[in-house]
């Protein structure tokens, strides 16, 4: 079962291709070297989830690959004796608008990611650059700087002059007292707030300096400013032989504002020599962006349009998803997560994209070819999530609630995996496909479909429904009877014919683990109306709550126990572990049992290091088994910096 080893798929971007993507990012690639030096501007475009950061991933690293082979071919001509002009270097930076949203200028920080990638480019190699060019780029940086100050209003320019320190001070406070907004409050942060007004008048001079040392270069304004960067830019990276590649994601996250602001300061440095701007963005998102932005113009829906088209030289598409894509893309997920050797996954999966590209002539991929692909080795619990990849892909496909977007998809699996988990902790012996295909519901149906379903069980004495049953005998030919609402629509008939028929099995077990419209999913009388009351309000708990804690620990194990399943339950939606709302109720059931508590600690333990925030730390540490899970969280390879500092300082 998936609970027995819980499979969990992070919603990162990848460096593997299990969507086919690499024959798009290879011609990215080629594009760019094929400018030889030319300006080049390209898109990535497509809807929220569907690949657009694993497509740039995959672009970096068919970059990275043609880099190596240029440098392995200019030390074979240069072995030979022949004339050879070593290859460019090609320099990265990853710029993520989002992060900047509400914290700095995006043109500022745009820039500033560009100069410092060169310093610290130039400083690594300074032997071979020499002094004079490792000055120049940190030029770029005071450049940079001054920038920050000519862009501040009116007001902040007349503050710094005339030494009022207003304006600087939020800046300085806001730094200085960071774990007042992310919940990670310390000793330390309380001395910096103490002493962040002291800095404030310094932080002013040293700003005041530096913009009078580009004064004297004759930079007074941001035009200039900007046109000095430029200037020097293209100059910089022309005296280190560098092509600039500047990757820019998550545009389509970001606030109408963030976004424009991303695009202009994009725009500043397009149709430099030596410099490749990738930006993936869903066209939808910017174009509201532009709407929202110019509120009041005329604006035509071409206009609106063109305005991001104009900045893309190049524009590249995420392909949707067909049935046969969501169907081997479900495959590989399995495959990848399977215990086969790495190198057979790998041979595996660029078997499974040739086939791909061969089935708009017909060429078949389906169960029979994977599993002929994999042989004799296929290890038995793989077979069978094979045989459910094949089942469930053209539901998930043709879904209006998934529509066959990747993101989506893994998040459906881990759903499943998360409820199989829970089953197998609980001692719950329940059908991995029973649970998959009550989730196919649920994510795809309608919420009062699934709700009627559930209650035929919830009415039944040993967990059959006769409805179902008589459904599944309707859609299946078996009698003519029509189905009645909720029930008829495309989607359920669909689902009646998915196999296996559910009709005539017990699904108590399957739909207590699957109960996540439903304080309780089993008979009526399973949590009294004091548990179901407290169950309502711990879900509903913003803040803790010490009078609803003590309600709490007067429950009844047995009723408690329910009460945990479903909070985790509904834990596990969550992807930031910072101080979420159902952490309250979580801690709530923790404190009735010590059982209980080692249930929760499981689980935050099992929470994937990137989901992981400083902010959660004082909540936890101060537990009875916060050290524990403390050190359970330490060995996590994948932690935030912050996080990582903040553990780290609790355990030491």
């Amino acid at each position: 079962m998936l609970g027995g080893k819980l499979l969990m798929w992070s919603d990162n971007q990848t460096a593997r291709d299990l969507l086919n993507f690499q024959h798009v990012a290879d011609i990215a690639a080629e594009r760019i070297f094929g400018a030889k030096g030319q300006p080049l501007s390209i898109g990535i475009s497509g809807g929220w989830g569907m690949g657009k950061s694993s497509m740039m991933e995959l672009l970096h690293i068919a970059l990275q690959q043609r880099v190596a082979e240029q440098v392995m071919a200019h030390s074979s001509a240069e072995a030979a004796g022949l004339d050879s002009e070593p290859p460019d270097e090609i320099r990265f930076v990853h710029f993520n608008a989002w992060l900047y949203q509400g914290h700095d200028d995006a043109r500022a920080a745009l820039m500033e990611a560009i100069a410092q990638s060169l310093v610290d480019h130039a400083e690594k190699k300074e032997d071979q650059f020499g002094a004079a060019v490792v000055k120049k780029a940190k030029g770029l940086l005071s450049r940079v700087k001054w920038f920050r100050v000519a862009s501040m209003t009116a007001g902040a320019g007349l503050a710094m002059y005339t030494g009022s320190p207003l304006p600087l001070m939020y800046s300085s406070m806001v730094t200085a007292g960071s774990g007042l907004l992310d919940g990670d409050l310390s000793s330390g942060d309380v001395e910096k707030l103490k002493t962040a007004y002291e800095s404030i008048s310094k932080e002013g001079k040293d700003l005041l300096t530096a913009k009078k040392e580009e004064e004297k270069i004759a930079t007074t304004t941001p035009p200039k400013a900007i046109d000095a960067f430029r200037t020097d830019l293209q100059a910089t990276l022309k005296e280190m032989k560098i092509t600039l590649v500047v990757l820019i994601d998550d545009l389509d996250r970001c606030l109408p504002e963030t976004a424009i602001a991303t695009l202009e300061a994009m725009r500043l440095f397009l149709f430099l020599d030596r410099t490749a701007f990738v930006i993936a963005a869903d066209e939808d998102m910017i174009r509201e962006s532009v709407r929202v932005h110019f509120k009041g113009a005329l604006l035509s829906e071409g206009m609106v349009r063109s305005y991001f088209d104009k900045l893309i030289q190049l524009p590249f598409r995420v392909p949707p998803l067909g049935t046969q894509d969501v169907r081997a893309y479900l495959m590989l997920l399995f495959i990848d997560a399977s215990d086969l050797r790495s190198d057979r996954k790998d041979e595996i999966r660029d078997a499974v994209c040739m086939r791909l590209g061969q089935t708009w002539n017909g060429a078949r991929f389906d169960r029979a070819f994977v599993l002929e692909t994999i042989g004799d080795a296929c290890p038995p619990d793989l077979r069978s999530r094979i045989a459910i990849a094949d089942r469930i892909a053209p539901i998930l496909t043709s879904s209006p609630e998934i529509r066959g977007n990747p993101r989506l998809i893994k998040r459906f699996l881990n759903s499943l995996a998360l409820r199989a988990s829970l089953a197998d902790r609980q001692g719950v012996s329940v059908d991995e496909e029973v649970l998959m295909k009550l989730l196919l519901f649920e994510r795809c149906g309608t919420a009062e479909a699934y709700g009627a379903l559930l209650s035929t069980v919830n009415e039944s004495t040993d967990g059959h429904s006769s409805k179902l049953k008589a459904m599944e005998d309707a859609v299946r030919g078996e009698t003519s009877a029509p189905l009645d609402k909720p029930f008829d629509d495309a989607f359920v008939r669909d689902w009646l014919l998915l196999d296996p028929p559910l009709g005539e099995r017990d699904l108590r077990a399957a739909a207590y683990v699957s109960r996540d419209n439903f304080a309780i999913i089993g008979r009526p009388d399973e949590l009294s109306p004091e548990a179901l009351e407290i169950l309502d309000a711990l879900l509903a708990a913003t803040q803790p709550s010490p009078p609803l804690t003590e309600k709490t620990k007067a429950l009844s194990f047995r009723d408690a126990a329910a009460i945990m399943d479903r909070i985790l339950i509904k834990a596990g939606e969550e992807t930031r572990w910072g101080v979420p709302a159902i952490l309250n109720g979580a801690l709530a059931v923790a404190s009735v049992d010590e059982r209980h508590a080692r249930e929760l600690s499981s689980f935050l333990a099992s929470r994937p290091g990137p989901q992981l925030e400083a902010g959660i730390v004082p909540r936890v540490i101060q537990l009875p088994w916060g050290k524990d899970l403390l050190r359970l969280w330490s060995n996590k390879t994948d932690l935030s910096v912050p996080m990582r500092k903040r553990v780290d300082r609790e355990l030491t």
